[in-house]
């Protein structure tokens, strides 16, 4: 019976985690931006799989409940996550906007490993969805499993760790496509959108 009651809140976890990490997103983006071209994305993975599993582990530890008595910590979340947001949208945009770029075999414009963990480590702690998500969200959900909710929390960071991979390493079946420089135009392009899109609904979120 515990074994069954640990393994439903495994797959509960599982199945929550997935859902909302699959989606649109400025991490996702990176990640897989970084698959694409073949870039530090054993690390980059790996950072994204365990700040999930900081962040589910502090939810399910009560952190959720520190968020709650601290009414003015998410707003500061928000709004220096919409600054950098709209940072990376307009690098994203000039990247757009730059051909010589663009070209998935062009070594020359390979990113240094401490710009890319830089990078990684600020979309995915300055994003208040990421808290929302795993600290309050997944947190709270994890409590109504009882003694399971550390299986429930595994099963979620599993969820991280398996997304992250299939997307980095995933991304080099369409190498092909992005072998063009148009291809990287577009992406690039995209990228700059929905990070402006994100940035706008933090700004505009009420409070």
């Amino acid at each position: 019976m515990l074994l069954s009651a640990a393994l439903l809140a495994t797959l509960s976890g599982l199945g929550l985690g997935l859902s909302l990490i699959v989606a649109i997103g400025a991490q996702n983006a990176f990640v897989l931006r970084q698959g694409l071209r073949g870039e530090h994305l054993p690390a980059v993975v790996a950072l994204c799989a365990v700040s999930d599993a900081v962040l589910i582990a502090a939810g399910v530890g009560g952190a959720g409940a520190v968020l709650e008595r601290v009414p003015w910590l998410l707003p500061v979340i928000r709004y220096g996550g919409a600054a950098f947001l709209v940072w990376y949208a307009v690098l994203a945009a000039r990247r757009a906007l730059r051909p010589a770029a663009l070209d998935a075999g062009d070594t020359g414009a390979r990113v240094p490993l401490s710009s890319a963990v830089g990078t990684c480590l600020l979309l995915t702690w300055l994003n208040p969805h990421v808290y929302l998500d795993t600290v309050v969200l997944l947190g709270s959900i994890a409590q109504t499993h009882g003694e399971q909710r550390w299986w429930f929390a595994a099963g979620a960071a599993v969820g991280s760790v398996v997304w992250f991979s299939a997307l980095g390493y995933g991304a080099r079946l369409l190498r092909p496509v992005f072998a063009r420089p148009s291809a990287w135009r577009v992406l690039d392009g995209s990228i700059a959108v929905v990070m402006t899109g994100l940035a706008a609904s933090l700004v505009l979120a009420p409070a």
